[in-house]
């Protein structure tokens, strides 16, 4: 058997501080994830333009980004995309929440994310990150993490979002360690 890269075996743990970060924010502005806020978090880690998968998923998160917010969280969606492709996508679907752009290889590695290189220049012209869904307690700490190591496995938001509120109304500790 062989044994894990240093950043195969590096994951994000339950529990944990979020790494502070910042991407820039599609219309200015940036995004800070990690550290100390006001209201949770749910942040969502997209492959990019590229990905069909991607599209549908955002598309379907778009239909209950109000709830999200109704429920207390704050939202980003985050890409290694750069300006110029966020910008096609947004005015193509008409997405309303936050988009982050630009992320950095050492976030994606410190978020635990699977990083991939790109199949074709077809494809994209840059490492990317592969899915990954966090909801960030207001103290910073990771209260979920889901991360795949590519397109097809993410969590039902709607399921997630209606778990998170169970979550935050009964006061539940962060389950499982590693």
């Amino acid at each position: 058997m062989t044994q894990p890269t240093p950043s195969q075996a590096t994951k994000l743990q339950a529990g944990a501080d979020v790494p502070a970060f910042s991407v820039p924010k599609f219309g200015g502005g940036n995004i800070q994830i990690g550290g100390e806020r006001d209201r949770w978090m749910l942040v969502v880690v997209y492959r990019g333009k590229h990905c069909g998968r991607c599209k549908n998923y955002l598309n379907k998160f778009e239909k209950t980004y109000a709830k999200w917010i109704d429920a207390g969280f704050d939202v980003a969606c985050i890409s290694a995309d750069p300006l110029e492709k966020v910008a096609d996508d947004i005015d193509h679907f008409g997405w309303t929440f936050d988009i982050g752009y630009d992320l950095q290889e050492p976030d994606m590695r410190n978020l635990g994310l699977y990083v991939s290189d790109p199949l074709s220049t077809q494809e994209t012209d840059r490492r990317f990150a592969e899915p990954g869904v966090f909801c960030i307690t207001p103290d910073g700490t990771a209260q979920i993490i889901a991360i795949s190591n590519g397109p097809a496995a993410r969590p039902d938001l709607d399921e997630l979002l209606d778990g998170m509120i169970f979550t935050i109304e009964n006061y539940r500790p962060v389950r499982g360690d590693a």
